[in-house]
């Protein structure tokens, strides 16, 4: 079939892959206008305008795709069966929506109708969530409002987004491969969302200063839902240090929320409001992620001190 795929990072490559190996003829790439990025501002592509040109397929990045006149008529000539979108970044107005043969098929990584929006994998999992994964929905000008295709499902446990990322477009890309078919022959047809909603608004790199009053689940669960990135992060000394990975301890005595119980070869022990967590991976200003340990190797930390001041 021929495809118009719209999606930007580099997660979103997958499904892209996954339409070529299943053999579609994707005639359009659209994605995001090149950004500055990184310490020297320099502008970078998109993961998917990247793969695109790789590829030799034509790809467009309108800086505003609503107010666009061009990119509706590169849509319309492109004569496509669907349009499938993943992890755009902007809204994609109905015109478009409605120009390919089937309409637009959208990649969520929730299992709508909950977590409608930016950010669905990391409000999941902040909110303690056991599970979460795929929906496939025909596209309509709401906020991930469509009818519903299908699902898939994935335990979270002890996932990090970064591991949700991955493991949800692998399999998001299966249930595309599996349904398009199904969608085009009539054989399935949309239903509609019921039940509860939420919009899982962008995160914002505020959002992941770790509040040691907290619990360690709480904790555990921020660091998690912020690996990798934007990171939860605390103060040490006047100095950010961004923390990837913990574990959530019991412990016995009595501590002050943010103290340092211990600080050694197996990581940095840390109080919290109910229980403690032991930070295992983190980030120095200016330094790459590193264990705990290789961490205190150049930088001691005392038993008694305390992050988050």
């Amino acid at each position: 079939m021929k495809i118009i795929y719209i999606g930007t990072p580099d997660y979103a490559c997958v499904p892209f892959q996954a339409l070529l190996d299943a053999g579609h003829d994707i005639k359009l790439v659209i994605t995001q206008p090149d950004k500055p990025k990184g310490r020297g501002n320099k502008v970078q592509k998109s993961p998917v305008k990247m793969k695109a040109e790789e590829l030799g397929i034509p790809v467009i990045s309108p800086q505003r795709i609503r107010e666009d006149k061009e990119a509706l008529e590169r849509v319309k000539a492109a004569d496509a069966d669907f349009a499938v979108v993943y992890s755009y970044g902007q809204i994609i107005p109905g015109d478009i929506l409605d120009a390919p043969r089937y309409g637009s098929v959208n990649i969520h990584a929730s299992l709508l109708p909950k977590y409608r929006g930016a950010a669905p994998i990391q409000r999941a999992v902040l909110d303690g969530e056991e599970e979460t994964g795929v929906t496939l929905m025909h596209m309509d000008t709401g906020l991930d409002t469509g009818d519903m295709y299908a699902k898939t499902v994935t335990e979270i446990d002890h996932k990090t987004s970064a591991q949700l990322f991955e493991e949800l477009s692998a399999k998001g890309a299966q249930l595309l491969i599996e349904t398009l078919p199904r969608i085009a022959d009539g054989s399935i047809k949309a239903v509609p969302q019921e039940g509860e909603s939420c919009y899982a608004k962008m995160v914002r790199k505020e959002e992941g200063q770790i509040d040691w009053t907290k619990t360690a689940a709480e904790i555990d669960r921020l660091v998690r839902a912020f690996n990798d990135s934007p990171a939860a992060w605390t103060i040490r000394d006047g100095e950010v240090l961004k923390i990837f990975e913990t574990d959530c301890v019991s412990v016995s005595g009595s501590f002050s929320p943010g103290q340092v119980i211990s600080a050694d070869k197996k990581g940095i022990l840390v109080s919290c409001g109910d229980g403690a967590v032991l930070v295992k991976r983190l980030q120095a200003p200016g330094k790459k992620v590193m264990d705990a340990s290789a961490y205190l190797l150049g930088n001691r930390i005392e038993n008694g001190s305390f992050l988050g001041a």
